[in-house]
């Protein structure tokens, strides 16, 4: 068996880490890692073949192929690893998790530090047991600066990845009704949410919170969290915000008590505004001067599809389906019903991980929705569906019949919000829209 330390050395000669066999990059160390329908043990020669210099396996009988190392669990290895590779770090590591709005809000602190600091921070949504390790291993010695999303499903996840990324800083965009069925309703989430303030608790490290959002503040309390930086609306907050405007992109007003400054974002969806004011909050936090802060802010552009504003050949599309829970489809919702538009769509889809609240979540967004002043609301997904006899809408089991519905019911001259999970596939209705 191969100690974590004598897996070191390879990685430093070979520092970049694949788990998947369809890319392997010339000399990788590939972790062959174990699924419910998978056993990557198998194709470790494979990964070798196709240029990987060591392959990192747990079974014996796969070991004695040439460059395999062999350790007691791949999962654990690749762990540790991680973490050994943490502990040679000495830079600021911004841990970063939330119900909503996590990705988009790594993404503005990274274009805002990037400004003045050589960064690193979580590619797409490597956020899980395997995302965060693999991002700490992708973080090179000449970053000066990283922020690492942490996504969690259930509690203690976040527990463990704060010991492998083992952050200095940290900020929770927020708590919502999320991943229900996991974490075993909202109480839950706040419990599993606050493991992040636990670590930099018990490390001595600085939380940058939203003095607004009360659920927060009564979590830093619990936590007893001294090293507080805050952000918000009112007087007293190191960063104070005011949402300017949000039709269809947001402006910010904010003053770190020195200088008072206007960023105009390409950023839509009023409920990002929370997510520019923690980003503005960083990197005042880091010493960086209003300009740089506000060209960060400024130069980003939203991609996929979360608060991403598309304009087709006949109507102007919100697309935010990456994901949906019930907080962030009623922020949605909320943010449509106040642009300005010809004429109003929301095409919906199901809400995934809801668990027991699935059916009352659903009916209260759709409640919601009916209440918005729309034009037309297409839902689709069989908890949508389940409500079709309750509303005077179009209802949809599944996304293909959605679509052969658009094809000869043709949408135009419309602002159309497009939003569901992950797994309902909304991509496929652009083509249409």
């Amino acid at each position: 068996m191969i100690t974590t330390e004598e897996l070191y050395e390879h990685y430093l000669k070979h520092p970049v880490i694949s788990t998947d066999t369809r890319n392997i990059a010339e000399g990788c160390i590939f972790f062959a890692l174990k699924g419910d329908n998978f056993n990557a043990n198998t194709f470790a020669a494979q990964a070798i073949e196709k240029g990987a210099a060591f392959a990192v396996v747990d079974e014996a009988e796969y070991s004695e192929a040439g460059n395999c190392l062999l350790v007691e669990d791949v999962l654990t290895a690749l762990q540790a690893l991680a973490k050994h590779h943490r502990k040679q770090l000495s830079i600021p590591v911004i841990g970063l998790t939330g119900s909503n709005g996590k990705t988009t809000s790594k993404e503005l602190i990274n274009a805002v530090l990037a400004e003045r600091y050589k960064t690193f921070a979580t590619f797409g949504n490597l956020n899980n047991h395997i995302g965060v390790p693999i991002s700490i291993l992708s973080i090179r010695n000449d970053v000066e600066v990283a922020v690492i999303e942490m996504g969690a499903n259930h509690q203690k996840e976040i527990e463990l990845l704060c010991t492998i990324a083992q952050p200095t800083h940290g900020v929770i965009t927020n708590v919502g009704m999320a991943h229900l069925d996991g974490f075993g309703g909202f109480e839950g989430v706040k419990k599993g949410k606050a493991e992040l303030y636990a670590y930099l608790k018990a490390n001595h490290g600085y939380t940058f919170i939203n003095r607004d959002n009360s659920h927060l503040m009564q979590m830093s309390e619990a936590a007893g969290l001294s090293k507080l930086i805050f952000y918000g609306t009112e007087n007293g907050n190191t960063i104070k915000g005011k949402l300017q405007s949000s039709d269809p992109f947001i402006s910010v007003e904010w003053t770190n008590h020195e200088v008072l400054s206007t960023v105009y974002t390409h950023l839509t969806g009023s409920y990002n505004f929370e997510n520019i004011l923690a980003a503005i909050c960083i990197g005042d936090f880091f010493d960086m001067e209003p300009e740089e802060i506000n060209r960060g802010l400024e130069n980003y552009h939203p991609k996929n599809n979360r608060s991403q504003l598309i304009k087709t050949e006949t109507n102007t599309v919100v697309c935010d389906f990456y994901n949906a829970n019930p907080s962030s489809m009623a922020a949605a919702l909320a943010n449509i019903a106040v642009l300005t538009a010809n004429r109003k769509v929301a095409i919906l889809g199901d809400m995934f991980e809801l668990g027991p609240e699935s059916e009352e979540q659903h009916k209260r967004i759709a409640e919601q929705a009916m209440n918005s002043g729309l034009d037309q609301i297409i839902f689709i997904g069989k908890y949508f569906y389940a409500l079709s006899k309750n509303y005077n809408a179009v209802f949809f089991e599944k996304p293909d019949e959605a679509a052969d519905y658009l094809k000869t019911n043709k949408i135009s001259d419309a602002l159309i919000l497009l939003k569901g999970s992950r797994g309902m596939k909304l991509e496929s209705l652009l083509a249409y829209l």
